[in-house]
């Protein structure tokens, strides 16, 4: 396979994946096989509590709070999320910044 077509097999799957790099998430990380709930959350966020991992050029604050209400909802935490602070460039490369929430009912 010539480099010319390897260069462009990979940069079209790059773009291809792009478009699921830049979409925000909670960032809930756990670890497994955990039963005791004081020990079972490693990230940031809890179901009281969620974080959501972002990049504050491509997601509206609207949209954050959407998420940070549905988690609260999805996880019987609350009927709404109360926004507590943003810090910025301590997330990963693409998805840089965090919007900590917290669930109120």
């Amino acid at each position: 396979m010539s480099s010319l077509k390897l260069s462009i097999s990979c940069l079209f799957l790059f773009f291809l994946a792009a478009c699921s790099l830049f979409q925000p998430y909670i960032d809930r990380r756990r670890h497994p096989g955990v039963s005791d709930l004081s020990q079972l959350y490693t990230g940031p966020s809890t179901p009281e509590k969620p974080v959501i991992c972002y990049n504050g050029w491509l997601t509206s604050d609207e949209k954050l709070q959407e998420m940070a209400d549905a988690e609260c909802v999805a996880q019987n935490t609350g009927t709404h999320a109360e926004f507590v602070q943003k810090t910025y460039f301590d997330g990963k490369l693409l998805l840089p910044n965090h919007a900590h929430y917290q669930c109120v009912k």
